[in-house]
């Protein structure tokens, strides 16, 4: 009786709502609708609200003249461009600091981490105050020091600061030597592009070299052969066809070479400095990570300090600094926004400002900028997790 009681109370067979696959499956669905829902309602209402406000609401302003100009441009661009144009000039801005702010503060953050674990006292407590004094103070005040404190105050380019190689430094920015490309320069540029490539490949072997026979081939001298040798015996062979504009004082300004703006510099130096604080903690960490004995094996072996630091710790270390490394650059990108306070023309400054200034499209131009930020962001990630798992396949 006792089974038959058990087998009556038991759902019938086919009944899906007793299904928890199926149950999860419409509880989902129902999510999903009533998220839906609610975008549509908000999106409806905004676009009722834009429309009553007369707030545009298409992208026609894409192809409208902007009218105004930018004193930084990276491709061509004048007051009688579009503002689609604007958009391209603070994008190419914005990735310029985000691509040398990457390079410089991982040489500095680098340095200043080994520097970290220094056997000299000195250096190790210079590389300790850089670090808590840096990573403490916030970073717009460290932007507003650099471009205040530091640039501004600048001698006149009448009383310009003269550096080697005809640069000159002054209030106005750093004036540096134009290039000139004449006839046949191009080939000068492939010469340089098949170095860097040979290099490259160069490196790889005498990896694998190193892993079969144990013997090091000479990286240096032959990458500086390739990468620097090859253009300039190419440059001397057809008649040098670059030619350097040297910058010339005239009047009260410098003419001719090219102009490198103070808000620039102090974006870029506040940028590395500060993040670079950050980065050499993480080295230091990553390099504490790995066992004493590695050094100790490499000792044994007879290697040098410098080869025991460069073949054997930072290749292990590897594997615990680049996850929060990744998260650095992630943030020097994005803290790059901050370029507005010191009037730098980066992608927010030119098109979240100006743009959406004058023509009111707030949505729409928000909309990009956010979608533009997440893009990069997102690429930057996946090129750092995809070298992080070749570190990690390299190791095992």
């Amino acid at each position: 009786m006792a089974d038959t009681a058990v087998r009556t109370n038991r759902p019938a067979m086919g009944s899906w709502i007793y299904d928890p696959k199926v149950r999860a499956v419409v509880y989902q669905l129902v999510l999903v609708g009533i998220v839906a829902s609610l975008i549509y309602e908000a999106a409806t209402n905004a676009l009722s609200a834009m429309a009553r406000l007369r707030i545009p609401t298409t992208f026609d302003f894409w192809t409208q003249v902007s009218g105004f100009d930018i004193n930084q441009t990276l491709i061509p661009y004048t007051h009688a461009s579009t503002y689609g144009q604007a958009f391209w000039v603070g994008l190419c801005n914005t990735l310029l600091v985000g691509v040398l702010g990457i390079v410089l503060t991982t040489i500095v953050g680098f340095t200043v981490g080994i520097a970290r674990l220094s056997t000299n006292w000195i250096v190790a407590k210079l590389a300790l105050v850089y670090v808590e004094t840096l990573r403490n103070v916030p970073l717009l005040l460290q932007l507003l020091f650099w471009y205040n404190a530091v640039l501004k105050p600048l001698p006149a380019p009448r009383q310009s600061f003269q550096l080697p190689g005809g640069i000159f430094l002054n209030n106005r920015g750093l004036v540096l030597p134009s290039p000139q490309f004449g006839a046949g320069s191009e080939l000068i540029g492939f010469a340089l592009l098949f170095g860097v490539a040979a290099s490259i490949g160069l490196f790889v072997w005498a990896k694998r070299r190193q892993k079969r026979t144990g013997q090091q081939a000479p990286l240096v001298p032959l990458t500086l052969l390739l990468i620097v040798g090859l253009p300039l015996a190419i440059d001397l062979v057809l008649g040098h066809p670059v030619t350097f504009d040297i910058p010339q004082l005239k009047g009260f300004n410098f003419t001719g070479g090219k102009q490198v703006f103070p808000e620039f510099v102090a974006l870029l130096l506040g940028l590395s400095v500060y993040t670079a604080s950050f980065i050499a903690e993480i080295v230091r960490a990553g390099v504490q990570s790995v066992a004493r004995g590695q050094s100790e094996a490499a000792q044994a072996l007879g290697l040098a300090p410098g080869r025991i630091r460069s073949l054997v710790i930072v290749p292990q270390s590897l594997r615990v600094i680049i996850p929060p490394l990744t998260n650095q650059y992630l943030n020097l990108i994005k803290n790059s926004s901050l370029a507005v306070f010191i009037g730098y023309p980066d992608l927010v400054q030119v098109f979240a400002g100006t743009v959406l200034n004058q023509t009111g499209a707030a949505v729409q131009v928000m909309a990009i900028t956010m979608a533009v930020y997440l893009v990069i962001s997102l690429v930057t990630s996946s090129a750092m997790n995809l070298y992080n798992s070749r570190m990690a396949r390299a190791e095992r």
